[in-house]
């Protein structure tokens, strides 16, 4: 699964250049956008929630999960009015990163606007995962695939972008393929993140992922 992935070609974009090429593939008529999401540590600079999370503030963290619930809801209902189909696939890996547990609260407001994300334990993929970790990527349809990339430092700094047919083919098969696999959103909330003591953090969490 995903054996073609590390081979392909693709493109560098920087980040204001990634944002562009997929908000203009995006409107193409592409008919569905699959995420896989991997990664267990980022940063959300300038989101109020996860400011409040960074510096230990758990409580108002979670009052303001829901601040861009309209957002949401608007991007939710531009998808429709495009025809555009959404699924997200978020892996976790246990213990729970306290990155991840705030991410959950967040998500939840994504899933009760309508959102289809499905939830999987990474250790169901370990023997998926026993050469790489994989892909985190962002699929539109079989028109562009990027996978997003970070500095040195952890911060995104972009994404690699890909266009070949075959390759984006394999790729959202695979996709697919552990999607089914997923369990619903809530089932997972409930039973592995409401019932966690609130994270400590000591330090912020590495990685920028800038949008929610």
């Amino acid at each position: 699964m995903f054996d073609s992935f590390p081979g392909g070609t693709s493109e560098r974009l920087d980040r204001p250049t990634y944002h562009a090429d997929l908000g203009q593939v995006y409107t193409s008529g592409i008919g569905f956008l699959n995420k896989l999401e991997r990664g267990q540590h980022f940063k959300e600079l300038g989101f109020p929630s996860w400011d409040a999370f960074a510096v230990g503030d758990w409580e108002r963290a979670l009052s303001l999960a829901d601040e861009r619930r309209e957002d949401y809801a608007r991007e939710i209902r531009r998808a429709s009015e495009l025809g555009v189909t959404h699924r997200r696939l978020r892996v976790v890996e246990f213990p729970v990163t306290p990155y991840v547990q705030w991410e959950f609260f967040v998500l939840r407001v994504r899933v009760e606007l309508g959102d289809d994300i499905k939830v999987l334990d990474a250790r169901d993929i370990s023997n998926i995962e026993r050469s790489r970790p994989v892909p985190e990527v962002v699929v539109l349809g079989d028109a562009a695939m990027y996978e997003v990339v970070y500095d040195e430092d952890g911060n995104a700094a972009g994404a690699n972008r890909y266009t070949d047919r075959s390759l984006i083919r394999e790729t959202n098969v695979g996709f697919d393929a552990l999607y089914e696999r997923g369990e619903g959103f809530h089932d997972f909330f409930d039973r592995e993140i409401v019932t966690l003591a609130p994270p400590r953090v000591s330090g912020a969490p590495t990685g920028f992922r800038g949008s929610r």
